[in-house]
């Protein structure tokens, strides 16, 4: 899976192998049916650009600031340049595709305004046609042009990635209920908050009517944010969320103007959550919070707590959380699972880089900042040649699986590097005689668009 650059024209995307064949292609959306899909069956369609002789090698770059890729042929003879492109830049416009805060988060790092208010703006807009007033949650997730309806189905006709069938369009998740979304979506109000002095008043009436449905809802089961497929119970990270909605509202009072009653309301909800999170997602047995109550089992998402602000650095059940978590979640290449045990979906799973980014961020913000730069290179280094990364890593093999390439993989890193970056400015200059951790960014810290 590792062998494939992305192209993309910003509404479609394709995956091109390093030996010069289009593996898949989706025209003239994301999610359209693939034109070309050997990816997913051998006979399924490529169209390849390559020498008809064995005897080249080969390399491929990017060229900066672009998704255009140059493949180089090699021989005793002479070279060949393969140069490959969805769009060139000349009227290209901003991505505008977006699914939860982190991505917001990521976007602001990444020195991209523009395309995080865009990102904000699918958000508003594609949520926006659901009827918080009369009870109904808010969406999980939405299509590309809002569509709400992701019914799920399988392609028979596919064998599938090294015939992992079966496989399936859609996601029948788009019908559970995840409480998270509502601090995802507060969250990125938050992080533009400087863009938000002019707010419509149906965008604003929406924002104020999601910070409502947190406080109404935070003490109800869900499925959760990894989406089991499963009973509802009470996730941790759930209630986390409806916290961080409830938080950042209140942030955001000059732009929602809720009114001293509604504030009150929030007030008094944000301490109520806080202490239900602190009473009953503590076990005493696992020595950590844990991912739903009343449960000894860890939960990578417990490092948001951490992230997110929900406890202060110094911590000692934080500091405690996240060490459990390291050792209880870690392979032997030290990469983080999301949790361990049964989650309904057929099959083993690998590692996730989201999550060890997840780790080496919340090492950051508690002021473990050594062991935070060890973390966030090991992860790093799962980065194909060209600088992309994947959904998960094969614990055997250490070969990428999953989505690729993921974007919260990318943006887990840029998040984690900032952070680190950010506790290493504050770390105190050094004593006479000692050392102090360098303070360059990761090698892999930069990406291609």
């Amino acid at each position: 899976m590792g062998r494939h650059a992305l192209l993309s024209d910003c509404n479609s995307a394709a995956l091109v192998t390093g030996a010069g064949s289009v593996d898949w292609l989706c025209l003239p959306r994301f999610d359209s049916a693939p034109a070309l899909a050997r990816l997913l069956d051998d006979d399924a369609g490529h169209f390849l650009i390559a020498p008809s002789s064995d005897a080249f090698s080969s390399s491929w770059r990017y060229r900066p600031c672009g998704l255009v890729l140059d493949t180089t042929w090699s021989s005793v003879d002479g070279e060949l340049i393969v140069t490959d492109a969805m769009a060139l830049g000349a009227r290209e416009r901003g991505h505008e595709l977006g699914h939860s805060a982190p991505g917001v988060q990521g976007l602001f790092i990444a020195a991209c305004p523009d395309e995080a208010g865009k990102f904000f703006a699918f958000l508003a807009r594609a949520a926006a046609t659901t009827q918080l007033g009369r009870g109904t949650d808010l969406q999980i997730m939405f299509g590309i042009g809002g569509e709400r309806d992701l019914s799920e189905r399988e392609l028979g006709h596919l064998s599938g990635w090294r015939d992992s069938a079966p496989v399936r369009a859609g996601n029948d998740a788009w019908e559970q209920r995840q409480l998270d979304v509502y601090g995802s979506l507060l969250d990125a109000a938050h992080t533009l908050r400087e863009q938000l002095h002019d707010l419509d008043e149906q965008t604003r009436q929406f924002l104020v009517s999601a910070v409502d449905a947190a406080a109404q809802r935070w003490d109800q089961d869900d499925q959760g944010l990894w989406e089991i497929r499963g009973p509802a119970r009470p996730y941790l990270h759930s209630k986390l969320m409806c916290w961080v909605a409830l938080d950042r509202g209140l942030a955001l009072t000059d732009q929602l103007s809720p009114g001293p009653e509604k504030t009150q309301a929030w007030t008094e909800t944000r301490a109520r959550v806080r202490e239900s999170i602190l009473d009953n997602g503590w076990s005493e047995s696992a020595g950590a919070y844990t991912q739903y109550y009343g449960c000894d089992d860890l939960d990578a998402s417990i490092l948001l707590m951490a992230i997110l602000g929900f406890l202060p650095p110094g911590d000692l059940r934080m500091r405690a959380s996240i060490d459990a978590i390291e050792h209880g979640l870690s392979d032997e290449r030290g990469l983080l699972y999301r949790y361990r045990g049964g989650d309904g979906l057929e099959g083993a799973e690998g590692t996730f880089l989201l999550c060890t980014f997840w780790l080496a961020h919340a090492m950051a913000v508690t002021g473990q900042v050594q062991r935070a730069r060890e973390i966030l290179e090991r992860a790093a280094g799962y980065a194909t040649d060209l600088g992309l990364f994947a959904e998960q890593v094969d614990t055997a093999t250490g070969e990428l699986l999953g989505n690729f390439p993921q974007a919260f993989s990318h943006l887990g890193l840029a998040n984690a590097a900032q952070a680190l970056a950010d506790a290493e400015r504050a770390q105190p200059p050094p004593q006479p005689g000692g050392t102090r951790l360098p303070r360059s960014a990761p090698h892999t810290q930069r990406s291609h668009r």
